[in-house]
């Protein structure tokens, strides 16, 4: 009896999840797949030996199937970011269900999202209720150099090494030359400094925090 009892007492504690020694944080890039943009994105990222999360719209996944087949096969975390990237704070059940459903549809085979990044961060209550029965996660960002907006790479790239701590979710774009220049600018300071590069899934593993279908995070920060 008492033999059981220890046995359940340490399979309990094994499942509790444990915070990794280190400093990570996660890139993250929307708005792809987007042709020549990607391509030199993934061609860096493997250089550096650095595993990002992309999130994808069905709308680009339908012109560029072999690149989002390459981000699955390199080993890069791949979420949802909607099919026609329309606000979804906004959009009915029935609307966010195709939204969802579409752009699944169009992700590599054997690919299974459980991540999803609604444009802009909109949210609502009906959005939670369904990820929640899809499984997904919410998953915003705590660091945000505004690359869409700002096109000086060295900007984007400051704006975020002075910002980023440990557990950091940094939102970048795969829409343009600058932040690719930038992903490549802060990888390249972060590592200096130590820091290690992880998909988001990871980033929330390695600190402690399980995942949970309809909860938002938006870091992982301690």
């Amino acid at each position: 009896m008492r033999r059981g009892i220890c046995l359940l007492l340490i399979l309990g504690l094994l499942c509790i999840p444990v915070k990794a020694e280190g400093k990570y944080v996660a890139l993250t890039f929307d708005d792809g797949p987007s042709g020549r943009f990607t391509r030199r994105l993934l061609d860096g990222l493997e250089q550096r030996q650095v595993k990002a999360t992309f999130f994808l719209c069905g709308y680009r996944l339908k012109d560029y199937q072999g690149l989002a087949e390459r981000i699955f096969q390199e080993g890069h975390e791949i979420g949802l970011h909607g099919y026609s990237h329309d606000n979804m704070s906004k959009m009915t059940p029935a609307q966010l269900e195709k939204e969802l459903q579409e752009t699944k549809k169009l992700m590599p085979e054997g690919c299974r999202c459980t991540l999803l990044r609604p444009p802009g961060g909109a949210s609502s209550q009906t959005l939670q209720s369904i990820t929640k029965r899809e499984n997904l996660s919410v998953i915003l960002w705590s660091v945000d150099p505004r690359d869409w907006a700002n096109h000086d790479a060295a900007v984007v790239q400051a704006s975020v090494v002075e910002r980023v701590s440990d557990g950091d979710i940094v939102l970048l774009h795969d829409m343009c030359d600058c932040s690719v220049d930038a992903a490549f600018g802060i990888i390249d300071a972060l590592q200096k400094q130590g820091f290690q590069f992880v998909t988001v899934s990871e980033l929330a593993r390695l600190q402690g925090v399980i995942l949970e279908p309809g909860r938002t995070y938006s870091g992982f920060s301690k």
